[in-house]
């Protein structure tokens, strides 16, 4: 099974980090509400950033270092700098 680490862009510009095995499903979870409590008042979100990675241990590894990024790093990452 592929799992993957998401950045999305919420309405209000901020950028939300997340980890799914399902990525259809959970960008649609998101969109209608289901999602994660952060993005529920900052619909609708895009997905900017996208990683593939092989087993949930790497993914929620990198998950924690996209999170500890800074604004400016996250946004040096969706722009594949």
């Amino acid at each position: 099974m592929t799992n993957y680490v998401y950045i999305l862009r919420c309405s209000d510009g901020t950028l939300y980090t997340g980890w799914t095995n399902d990525i259809n499903k959970r960008l649609e979870a998101h969109n209608s509400g289901n999602g994660a409590k952060y993005t529920r008042g900052r619909l609708p979100v895009t997905l900017v950033h996208l990683e593939e990675l092989p087993t949930k241990s790497d993914a929620l590894k990198r998950e924690a270092a996209i999170k500890k990024l800074s604004l400016k790093k996250k946004w040096a990452l969706i722009k594949g700098e």
